[in-house]
């Protein structure tokens, strides 16, 4: 007990001096007062030929978004810098060789931290301070023990990237440094593993090998450890340098009977994945060392505590579930993406680790099904109008509009455009020409004896292909009424009605009127009688009402076409169409009622008549036939031989009927 007491004083005692203020500096080859440093090569007090360091920056300027190589870091590497010249929204990524990706690789950006590839530990680091300019890096210490690729994804123009690595050379020295202490062991290990037996030391190397299983050293190094080695007296002598300045002496300690002794240890900072903890110093008596206050004891000599690690052990891995990716699409059916790393806490930091760590765990899900809002779509709301025109080529529309799954009418950006039904189409509706159509004469006579009236309905429309130069159907309008005679009246009294006024109104229920007298019909004339003659019989009406719209579809025709042939049996031909009451074409006529459209004419046999005086001068005297233009004299001359035959079928034609 009394050995490990003073074992103890004097490492507390050398601690203090090391560590007091205005003291000496301890080289790289924890020597007192020894001014070598660790040169680029890593070689204690070299002048860095050992090696050879590689740098340089790349500052190409890069046109196309994504991946683009920056530099290759050969297989040995080490002391790896890789840094961002200026804070940017470009990223730094690392692929192995073999096609690995180590750092924001598959279009996935990584969270800073530690990342193990090529043999090494590389720290990524993004500042996120908005005062802060600069850029991301890489570092490892290496060496590397394959070759890897360091690229930018580009997306702003590239600030530079500075690159730094060493290559160890063939004419390389062996580093001339004492052997460290393993980071965070504590810092007098050394004293304390001179008394165990070898069955606690190799108890201890094969824990520590199984703590760094899967790792490498880089995993546990801690930034904030700068703590040295305690020598042992006479140990590394043969690396002693000749020109080493041996210690003052110090002044003989004066004879206390207080004195700072260590009192346990601070409770560890976390349960897991290494803590730390520092030990506690009191004032004691020597002799029956119970604690006093510490003006007692000399406070330039109170050990300076250390921290030390503690609950080494790693915590249990876990799965480290990064944000979902905006969803693929806006509307309808899409996918999200998120990254999932195993992670296990060390040091306070967490760090990525190999996936197999976490196989006790069920892995979150990495890709899933979205769906912001139901994709709007076309509907169409109304049928196609009518025809713009009523012959010839027009424009007919219909109503369409983007919907949305509520059915509220959108902007149509919200529907697919290249989806977008017709709103509007050309229509056909045939060539323009102008001719009469008639209906067929009613079949009753307007009196029923004696002369009266048979009617007929005449319209302007349009007709077969013609270049005529016309307008509208001509001033030749066909009759509407035509007389008719029902035979003789023997003198008998009755009453005689006049037609129909034209309805009041154009459409609906309307009134027309007509005028009834009495009168009494002889054989060639007719007496008008007083009505109170004609009043044991009854009085037809004198107003009724009229209903012009709607009153059913009818047939129309034109008139005959003129025949074929001016004798021995020819044919003409009208158009025939059944038209509604707006005179658009209808399909509601009775096909049984529909009138012919083509009938024989001239069956009689020809009689050659030649008037070597009566020719056509022109070419297309037809034109003038067809426009009835027979009845001036100078077309009539113009075009004798043509008029002539015409006005022989016609007289033949009117003779046959």
């Amino acid at each position: 007990m009394f050995v490990s007491y003073l074992i103890l004083t004097l490492l507390h005692v050398q601690t203090a001096m090391l560590a007091r203020p205005g003291g000496e500096n301890i080289g790289c080859d924890d020597f007192l007062g020894s001014d070598k440093v660790v040169d680029k090569c890593g070689v204690c007090g070299g002048d860095n030929t050992g090696c050879q360091v590689v740098s340089g920056v790349f500052k190409h300027a890069l046109t196309s978004l994504g991946y683009h190589r920056v530099v290759e870091i050969p297989q040995g590497a080490t002391k790896i810098n890789i840094t961002e010249m200026h804070k940017s929204n470009n990223y730094l990524a690392l692929r192995s060789r073999s096609g690995r990706s180590i750092i924001n690789g598959n279009w996935a950006i990584d969270r800073p931290g530690k990342y193990e590839g090529g043999g090494t530990m590389f720290t990524y680091k993004r500042p996120n301070e908005i005062s802060s300019t600069a850029g991301e890096s890489f570092l490892a210490e290496g060496p590397t023990n394959e070759i890897l690729d360091v690229y930018m994804i580009h997306q702003q123009p590239n600030p530079g990237v500075h690159y730094e690595y060493v290559i160890m050379g063939n004419n390389a020295i062996n580093p001339q440094v004492p052997p460290q202490r393993r980071p965070g062991e504590p810092f007098n290990e050394q004293l304390e593993t001179e008394g165990r037996s070898q069955e606690d030391r190799d108890e201890n190397e094969s824990e520590d090998k199984e703590d760094l299983h899967g790792k490498t050293p880089e995993h546990f190094t801690s930034e904030s450890a700068q703590t040295f080695p305690v020598r042992h007296p006479d140990r590394f002598s043969s690396h002693r340098p000749d020109n080493l300045v041996p210690p003052a002496p110090q002044p003989p300690r004066r004879n206390r009977d207080h004195n700072w002794k260590q009192l346990g240890m601070t409770e560890c900072s976390t349960t897991c994945g290494k803590g730390s903890q520092h030990p506690v110093f009191r004032c004691v008596h020597r002799s029956t060392h119970e604690e006093v206050p510490e003006s007692y004891c000399d406070s330039s000599m109170k050990p300076t505590p250390e921290e030390e690690p503690c609950n080494l052990f790693p915590c249990p891995a876990f799965w480290d579930i990064g944000e979902w990716s905006e969803c693929s699409k806006t509307c309808g059916l899409g996918m999200q993406h998120r990254q999932v790393l195993c992670r296990q806490v060390y040091a306070n930091r967490s760090l990525t680790v190999q996936p197999y760590r976490c196989q006790h765990l069920e892995k979150p899900e990495t890709t899933s099904t979205c769906q912001l809002k139901i994709c709007s779509e076309w509907q169409i709301r109304t049928d196609w109008t009518s025809c713009s025109v009523p012959c010839g080529v027009g424009q007919r529309n219909r109503e369409v509009k983007c919907v949305s799954n509520i059915g509220d009418v959108v902007d149509d950006a919200e529907c697919n455009m290249k989806l977008r039904p017709n709103d509007i189409e050309n229509c056909d509706m045939g060539p323009c020409a102008k001719s009469w159509f008639l209906t067929e004469w009613s079949e009753r006579c307007s009196a029923e004896c004696g002369a009266g009236v048979r009617t007929r309905s005449v319209v302007c429309m349009t007709n077969h292909v013609s270049s005529l130069p016309l307008e509208g159907c001509g001033n030749n309008r066909p009759a509407e009424a035509t007389p008719c005679d029902n035979g003789p009246c023997a003198g008998k009294l009755e009453w005689f009605a006049g037609s129909w006024s034209q309805c009041s109104i154009e459409c609906g229920s309307g009134t027309q009127q007509r005028e009834v007298i009495c009168v009494r019909k002889n054989t060639d004339t007719f007496e008008v009688l007083d009505p109170y003659e004609c009043s044991f019989l009854e009085k037809p009406p004198s107003q009724q009402t009229c209903n012009l719209k709607p009153c059913g579809a009818k047939w129309f025709s034109t008139e005959w076409s003129m025949c074929s042939k001016s004798c021995q049996g020819g044919f003409r031909v009208r158009e025939v169409r059944c038209l509604s009451d707006d005179m658009t074409l209808s399909s509601l006529c009775d096909p049984q009622l529909k009138p012919e459209e083509r009938e024989s004419c001239n069956p009689q046999d020809c009689v050659p008549e030649v008037d070597e005086n009566c020719k056509d001068k022109y070419y297309n005297c037809n034109v003038v036939v067809q426009a009835r233009l027979c009845v001036y004299n100078y077309y009539k001359t113009a075009c004798c031989a043509s008029c002539t035959r015409v006005a022989n079928r016609h007289s033949g034609f009117l003779g046959s009927r």
